[in-house]
């Protein structure tokens, strides 16, 4: 690590509160790195203003996250939480993986190669800030991911598309994180949280149960250890004419939801007043020690 970075990073550590309060249900932190990962200057003003929706320090605190884990971060797209888990794995003596475009899929789009090539051009830009991110295969056809590798592995906002992309691509994920873990390892899970009821098997408008996510995670083997309110929303009434990305961030104003479709027409003001979606924010582990 470069010097200026070792005084900045020593310094802004050095500045933090001993201990965080954080939400009801979840206890105060004492983790220095995970509070200094989280002000990082490196972070957008874009990426911290969804702080107040998503509660980095607190979900992590809650999820169990720990110094010097090895951590998997899954389809992690713009790499929001990536700005956060990469440079806290680097300084606690961790390791940071991501799940990325299965590059041994013959039918892998040019798309997807470069998106894939951008991400890891990004990351491997900085490695004093970021330390090494690796990158893992996987979709749907991918070869399994590293057998009791992980402490850690997180997933936030995806089970509605492999629910979307097909009912095995749901089985393939939980089973693959539950053999990637360690025993005793921590799936962190993030989705947007459907009223109860019937479930959607195609979850069309982005928004899933917590007892489908929970039956699924417990039929890989993984064990419900603990749930929480952190993420809940009460204002969204999850009926929005183009479903969860009708809401902040997305803003969807169009069934295409493609640039160029939107319909300028469209009032936003209702959907930027809810906020971001509610969610389920629940902690599995893996049996085991």
């Amino acid at each position: 690590m470069k010097l200026h970075h070792v005084l900045i990073l020593a310094a802004t550590v050095a500045a933090l509160p001993t201990a965080v309060a954080l939400a009801k249900d979840v206890p105060a932190t004492s983790d220095k790195a995970l509070v200094a990962a989280v002000a990082g200057d490196w972070r957008s003003p874009q990426d911290k203003a969804r702080d107040q929706y998503r509660h980095p320090i607190e979900s992590l605190t809650f999820w169990g996250l720990r110094p010097g884990m090895t951590i998997l971060e899954v389809q992690p797209g713009a790499g929001w939480w990536t700005e956060i888990l990469a440079p806290y794995a680097h300084m606690t003596g961790g390791k940071f993986y991501a799940t990325a475009a299965d590059l041994d899929n013959p039918a892998l789009s040019e798309t997807a190669r470069k998106a894939r090539a951008d991400f890891a051009a990004r990351f491997a830009a900085d490695p004093q800030r970021y330390g090494e991110v690796r990158l893992v295969n996987w979709g749907p056809k991918s070869a399994p991911l590293p057998k009791a590798t992980f402490d850690f592995i997180l997933t936030a906002r995806s089970v509605h598309n492999w629910m979307s992309a097909s009912p095995s691509m749901v089985e393939k994920a939980f089973r693959e994180f539950s053999e990637a873990l360690k025993p005793g390892g921590i799936l962190a899970l993030e989705q947007h949280r459907a009223n109860p009821g019937p479930q959607d098997p195609k979850a069309a408008t982005g928004y899933v149960t917590e007892a489908y996510v929970i039956e699924q995670a417990e039929k890989a083997g993984l064990k419900l250890a603990a749930r929480s309110e952190i993420s809940a929303n009460a204002k969204d009434t999850k009926d929005h004419p183009y479903g969860v990305w009708t809401l902040p961030p997305i803003l969807r104003s169009s069934s295409e939801g493609s640039v160029g479709k939107d319909d300028p027409n469209f009032d936003h003001s209702k959907y930027i007043a809810i906020g971001e979606s509610d969610r389920m924010t629940l902690k599995f582990v893996k049996p085991g020690k």
